[in-house]
This record gives structure tokens, sequence and C-alpha cells, in this order.
């Protein structure tokens, strides 16, 4: 794979440096495509799965749709870049535009509707989960299309503001390091989601991203106008003079050009598989390093993902003195091996006993991908100029567009084989998406029985506490209205799936709903005749009265939460019997969960209101922890997700290097293109000015 490229002694020229002002503003252009688009990718699959309880395969489908319109949809935002003429330049606007819509449709993306009052608007629960797949679907291609329309004319501009082969480098390299220096904190984007001023108490991760969400488009509203003001487009006055060009003929050119294919099917080969490589590296941390213990698996995220971040950071300046030295086609090659290292070490380092060996990977991995990307986009730019060079045009943001789509092509293709793999590894998202909602469940009647636990008792019966008990009285009272209708519809529905003991199921399923929707009417009853009560107490009220009627309140109150926490209790416990019905080979590990759910259920069944508050706090605390054992996967599940994220990757690498070795745009080549373009340049220079004159 040698090279005869390098050249030390060649410097850029002063034209052709760009002012750090440029630099930065560009280079914050790199938060889009880097930081929000794997967002995008990687989380809303995560999220789905584990935190809405939706199948992996159809997310991984859901993901692969997008991608499908892009290939549509880009080769017309890099056409319409290529050949739009404003006051403001060819890329600025959509820069502005692009910005703007992405940071909407992120938000939007977030507020997936969810909830008992949203699932008793459909008759069955597989048509529940098809409307939030159908939200999911719609709000991601709003979203991707909007990040097209922004990084395919940033990404071309970035191939105008320098023509200078190591310059064009630095440029991308800004783009990477500032990308991955805001990713330092989106990886952390789970574990804040996970804080209860986000979520709520009883909400999980899906929830708290909303919230989440919101702040981060307040940030990006800001930088899309800086960057539209800030930025130059040097290739404008060029560009402006030439006649607009057919589509057709400028995809064609594109296709056809050789060094471009073997370029771009050098990424698309590693996109797929290391890309492949993020979804299950999210999975494996949460249940296979901690036991599906999310909390302490979200941190794990977190501070993993900020290693990759600032590895990201700090690998742009060996880059910047590698390939200078080595040629981009060497640098590019290093970049494999390195990926395929991080490969070969987690065989050691996915370690449930030293979890924090997964930084080694890591380290390495993101070392390698920021070599590889960053290259890539700026060997595009050299191909435009061999372009420019043959039929005196250039067409950058058609290029980068077709380039960029095979990018987001290796990621949806990812996604959709990810997820098809980890359904064929047996992942039950079920099972821990039922163990999130009694989690909520327990915490929510936790909330409300340490908000009666301040309550001083008879001396401090007061005003203050009249008022408390009123406001708790009508939230629960409407609480309880809502479930009796949720339970009415629920009543009506029927399983989705069939096993044997179906039958058996669903006579106690039966008789728990009508339990259930007996205990909730009766606190209905018991909370409309306390409410009137309530309503007549004044402060002057002897304590002994104000007091007998706020203790009378406290169980009422707590009443439809209980309930809540045992039918979500019910329905875990039942999915644990079916699954280990229909499993042959997981026996002894749904024995083992089956033993601690029963002892959970019943700790849940037997709780009683109108003990100590105390006793009620410290059962809901044990309960509270002891499900936390309740995520765990099957041992099998465990080793086909470690098997298939550590080898498919390693064998696409194979791939990609052989359509690398094919590439053979060299530097001294690309040189032999810049001064042959300057030389055309200055002899049209001189005709027009002799024409002037």
């Amino acid at each position: 794979m040698k090279e005869t490229e390098t050249s030390a002694a060649q410097t850029t020229r002063p034209a052709d440096k760009i002012k750090f002002s440029q630099l930065a503003a560009y280079g914050a252009g790199g938060i889009i495509p880097i930081a929000l688009f794997n967002i995008a990718g990687i989380m809303v699959g995560l999220m789905g799965n584990i935190s809405l309880g939706l199948s992996a395969f159809w997310l991984g489908l859901i993901l692969i749709i997008p991608r499908l319109w892009d290939a549509i949809s880009d080769p017309i935002i890099g056409h319409l870049s290529d050949n739009t003429r404003t006051r403001w330049g060819r890329r600025r606007p959509y820069l502005l535009i692009g910005g703007l819509l992405v940071a909407v449709f992120f938000v939007v993306m977030w507020w997936i509707p969810k909830g008992e009052m949203v699932q008793t608007w459909f008759s069955t629960e597989s048509s529940y989960q098809a409307f939030q797949l159908g939200y999911i679907l719609i709000a991601l291609l709003l979203f991707f299309t909007a990040v097209n329309i922004f990084e395919i004319p940033h990404g071309a501009l970035g191939m105008e503001l320098t023509t200078d082969y190591h310059a064009r480098t630095r440029l991308f390299s800004a783009k990477s390091f500032v990308g991955n220096l805001f990713a330092m904190s989106t990886p952390w984007l789970i574990k804040l989601a996970r804080l209860e001023i986000f979520r709520g108490p009883g909400g999980n991760e899906a929830d708290g991203m909303r919230y989440v969400s919101l702040m981060i488009a307040a940030f990006l509203i800001p930088l899309s106008f800086w960057w539209f003001f800030k930025l130059r487009e040097p290739g404008f006055v060029k560009a402006a003079k030439h006649e607009k060009t057919p589509f057709w003929n400028d995809m064609k050119i594109v296709v056809t050009n050789r060094n471009f294919v073997m370029l771009t099917l050098t990424i698309f080969t590693l996109a797929m598989g290391f890309n492949f490589v993020q979804l299950l590296g999210s999975y494996i941390p949460i249940f296979y390093v901690f036991g599906g213990d999310k909390d302490a698996g979200a941190t794990m995220l977190g501070i993993n993902g900020t290693v990759w971040a600032i590895t990201g950071v700090l690998a742009v300046f060996p880059l910047n003195i590698i390939s200078p030295k080595l040629g981009k086609r060497n640098t590019l090659s290093i970049s494999i091996i390195l990926m395929c290292l991080a490969q070969l070490s987690k065989i050691v380092c996915y370690n449930p006993h030293y979890p924090y060996l997964i930084i080694i990977p890591t380290v390495l991995l993101s070392a390698g991908m920021l070599f590889f990307f960053t290259l890539g986009s700026s060997m595009v730019g050299d191909i435009c100029d061999e372009d420019e060079l043959h039929r005196g045009y250039r067409s950058e943001g058609s290029f980068y567009s077709i380039f960029w789509w095979f990018i987001k092509m290796g990621t949806a293709l990812a996604s959709f084989v990810g997820g098809a793999l980890i359904v064929l590894t047996m992942f039950d998202e079920i099972q821990v998406t039922k163990v999130d909602g009694l989690q909520g469940g327990i915490r929510e009647l936790q909330t409300r029985v340490q908000f009666w636990k301040e309550y001083p008792g008879k001396p401090g019966a007061n005003a203050e506490w009249i008022e408390n008990a009123k406001v708790q009285c009508a939230e629960a009272l409407e609480e309880s209205r809502n479930f009796v209708k949720y339970l009415e519809k629920e009543s009506l529905k029927e399983p989705d799936e069939t096993y044997d003991g179906i039958t058996a199921y669903r006579r106690q399923r039966n008789a728990m709903l009508t339990k259930a929707l007996n205990s909730a009417k009766t606190s209905i009853a018991g909370l409309e005749k306390v409410k009137v009560q309530l309503e007549t107490l004044r402060p002057g009220d002897p304590d002994t009265l104000i007091h007998s009627v706020i203790k009378t309140t406290m169980p009422l109150t707590l009443q439809t939460k209980m309930v809540k926490a045992q039918k979500i209790s019910f329905d875990l416990m039942s999915h644990l019997q079916a699954k280990s019905l229909k499993t042959k080979n997981s026996k002894e590990h749904y024995n083992k969960i089956m033993q601690e759910m029963t002892r959970i259920n019943n700790r849940i069944a037997n709780l009683n209101l109108v003990v100590s508050l105390d006793y009620l706090d410290n059962e809901l605390n044990v309960a509270r922890e002891e499900t936390r054992q309740l995520t765990i996967q099957t041992p099998y599940t465990l080793l086909m997700m470690r098997v298939v994220e550590i080898g498919l990757p390693l064998l696409l690498s194979i791939l990609s290097i052989i359509f690398l070795l094919r590439y053979s745009l060299t530097e001294n080549r690309s040189r032999e293109i810049k001064d042959l373009l300057d030389k055309r340049s200055s002899e049209r220079l001189k005709e027009e000015n002799g024409a002037a004159v």
C-alpha cells in the first residue's frame, strides 16, 4: 500500500489559509451531523426498545426508511445547493433554514404520545404500538430531512473554503473537533433524562428526553444565525458565472467517477459495520456488564461516551501530523487497523468484574473513526478538484450528497441489521419496559407516601394541611376516574399472543381487572365523600376534627396508585410465566427471575395502607431495590449480543480495505491538479482583463 504522495516541503499558500474565525464557525457546524445525527440514530432505537417496549426489528426497519427517502432528497438538495444563486450565496441560506428546522424537529421527535389515556384510543396493544412506530417514523423523516438541508450544503461549503490538499483536512478536522467536543455531553443524555426533575416520579428516560430536547433546541437556534451571518463563500464568485446544470447529468458524472465510487464504498462498508457496533454497544454495558441496572449502565455509557468524545477531540492533532507524512490513503489504512484492534480487545474488555475496561476499545475505536470520516470528507474535496479539471465546473453539493447518503445508508443498514439481530438474540424488551413500569408505579406511590409523612399530626392540623389534603384528594380523584376508564377499555381487549396456558391467563387477568376496577370505584366513592368533608373544614375547627378527616384522606389518595402497581406487577408476572413456557433453553434463568418476581408481587399485594407510613415507605424501598434484578436477560442473549457486536465489523473491515486499495488519487496527483487549475484560472483572468481593455 505504499504511496509516493508525500512532500513535506510543500506548504499551504497564504491565499489558501483559512482564518480562525471561519475555521471556528465552520467547525461548529459539526454539532448537527456528528452529535445530533447520532443521537437520533442510536437513542431513538434504544429508548423505543427499552423504554417504550417497541420491537427492535420494527425500530430498525423504521430507521432505514428515512435513508431510502434520502436517496431521493439528498441528491436533490445537493443539486439545488449547487445551482442556487442568491445575494447570500448558494450554501448559506440552507445553513440557516436547515439549522432552525433541525432544532424544531429534534424536539418533535421525543414527544411520542404515550400513557394510559393514549392507550384507551386503541383496541389492542399491537395497534397502540403501531401508532407509536408511525409517529417515530414521521418524526425521523422530518428530522433527518432537516439535517440533510443543513449538512449537504455545509459539507459542500467546506470543499470551497480552501483548495489546499492539507488545509482541507484541517478544515474537516475542525468540524470533527467541535462535533466531538459537543458530543462529550450527549452520552450523558440518558443519565440526564433519567433525573426525576425531567422524567417525573413515575416516568422513564423517554419522558425525560422531552424536556432535555428543549434545552438542546434553545442552544441550536442562535447557532444557526451565527453560521448564516459569519461564514463566507469564496467559491461563489466563480460559481455565480456558471450556467445551471441538469440534475441527471450531474448525477451521472458523480456515479461514474471511479475514485469517488471506491472511496464511497470504503466508507459505506465501514460505516455499516461500526455503526452497528454503536447500536449494540448501548445494550451490552447495561444488560451484560451491569446486569440490567439502567442507572449504573447509563452512568457507564455517559463515561464511555465522554471518553469517546475526548479521544475524538484529541485525535484531530495526530491526524494532522500523520496524514501529511504518510498520505491520506495510508492514514485511512491505519484507522481501519485501529478499529479492528478495538473490536478484538472487547473479547477481554467486556467484563462485569472490571466494567471500566470498556474504555480501552472506546479509545481505539474513537481515534480510528475520527481519522476515517474526517479524511473521507477531505478526499471528496480532492475528487471535486479532479472533476473540475476535466469539465471546468464544480459540483461539490452533488458529490457530497451522494457521499453523505452512503454514510447514512451504512448507519441505517446497521440499525436494521442490529434490530433484526437483537430479535434473534431473544432480547426481551417487554420484560425491561414492564420492569420500568413497575419501578415507576412504586416510585409514584412512594412519592405520595413521603408527602404524607411530612404531616405533623394533630397539633399541626391547620389551614395549610387542609389545603394540601384538598389538592391531594382532587388529584387522586381525577387519577382514579381516568384509571377506571382505562380498566374498562382494557377489559375488552384480548391478549395479542398465544401460548400454552393462555386460557388460565385470561381467567386470572379478568379476575385481576375486575378486582382493580372495583377497588378504583371504591376509591372514587371514598374520595368524593372525603372531598365534601374537606370543603366544610375551616382553620378554626378543632384539631381533632381536622386530623380525623386528613387521616381518612391519606389511604384513599394512595389506593389507586397501589392498585396500579399491583396491576403492573401482575402483567410482569404473567409475561415472565409466558416466556418461561415458550423457552426451552433458559428454564433455569426464568425460574430464578420468577422466584424474585413472586416475592415482589407478594410484597406489593400485601401492602396495608392504613398502617404506619414509615412502614409503607420501607416496604416500597425494599420492593424497588428488589426490582433491579428483574431486567437480567438470558445467558444466550448476552452471549449472542457480544459475538455479533464484535465479529460483524471485523468481517466488513476486510471488504473496506479491498475497496481502499483501488483508490488511486495520490497527493502528488492532487497537487498537480491544483497547479493546473490555478494556471487555468490565471489564463482566464488574463483573457477577461484583455477583453476589458
